[in-house]
Order: C-alpha cells, then sequence, then structure tokens
C-alpha cells in the first residue's frame, strides 16, 4: 500500500525550494543578460551551480522524512507534536524565503542575517526532533551541515562584495 503522508511529507518541502528556484530562473539577470550570482566575487571553494539543485532536493527530502517520523511518532498533530512540528515549519519557511532575499533583492547582508536566523532555528528543529526519537536527527544532521556551509558561503560572498567605501 502506498504510504502518501509520508510520500506528502517528502515532496512538500521539496515544492517550497522548486517554487522558489523557478520565481528567481531568469528574473536575476544584470543589464547585459549576464545572471546576477555570476558577477559576484565568490571564494575558491563556491560549488558548481549545478550542485545546488540535487543537494537541496536530497536535503529537503530527508527533512521532510523526519517530519513524518515525527508525526507517526507523536501520533499525528497531538500535544507532542505541536513544538517539534512548529519548529519544522518555522525553519521551512525561513528556508524558502532566503532565496528571494538573496537572489530576488540581492541583499547578500540581509541574506546573511537571515541564514544565522535559518541556522538557529534548524538547530532548535533538530534537537526536537531528537526529543521525540533520535532518529530524525540524523535526517537532519546532512542539512545542518549544508546550511553549516552555505552560511559560510553567503558571509565570503558579502564580506566580498561590499561597496567600496567613497572617500
Amino acid at each position: 500500500m502506498v504510504n502518501w503522508g509520508m510520500i506528502g511529507a517528502i515532496i512538500s518541502p521539496n515544492v517550497g525550494g522548486w517554487l522558489g528556484a523557478l520565481t528567481m530562473s531568469g528574473k536575476v539577470k544584470q543589464p547585459d543578460g549576464k545572471a546576477w550570482y555570476q558577477t559576484l566575487n565568490k571564494p575558491s571553494w563556491t560549488p558548481p551551480s549545478w550542485l545546488f539543485g540535487p543537494a537541496w532536493t536530497a536535503l529537503y527530502s530527508g527533512m521532510g522524512y523526519a517530519s513524518y517520523l515525527v508525526y507517526t511518532e507523536c501520533g499525528g498533530l497531538t500535544d507532542d507534536a505541536v513544538l517539534p512540528l512548529s519548529l519544522y515549519a518555522g525553519q521551512l519557511l525561513l528556508n524558502w524565503t532566503w532565496t528571494p532575499i538573496f537572489f530576488g533583492k540581492q541583499k547578500i547582508g540581509l541574506g546573511f542575517a537571515h541564514m544565522l536566523a535559518l541556522d538557529a532555528a534548524a538547530v532548535a528543529c533538530t534537537y526536537s526532533f531528537y526529543n521525540v526519537d533520535p532518529t530524525t536527527a540524523y535526517f537532519m544532521v546532512p542539512y545542518l551541515g549544508w546550511l553549516s556551509f552555505a552560511t559560510c558561503l553567503n558571509y565570503s560572498i558579502w564580506q566580498r562584495n561590499k561597496p567600496k567605501p567613497k572617500i
């Protein structure tokens, strides 16, 4: 029998990520037609652009499955599930809204501040998931690792692309 609840929990975080990527693709161009992100001064350890899609799909799927495990372990939307699933929803909302800030508004510094809030929310979510079922935290650890890397990358890009002070 198909477990539609599990499938929905895995697909739903991906949908927000896909919508954000589709919304921003092709809309963030310089006057010369070059993609804004490609014009930024980035560190040598920046991953290739093609890696972001598969990485986020795997990470969203893992966190979605973890949320499903929490939901089932708590017996549905019970009092025990409210805090961990609310933290999950909050960090997911922060995750999805980073893209329009960084790419859409091209606010690299604000994107970094937003990323710090996302990091804190993701850690709180993972901790609350762990308290329900330690296995769920294992599905969140790769996400925390990637967020740490993405936060460092965002910071580095911000520092490298600050406007030069006028003298």
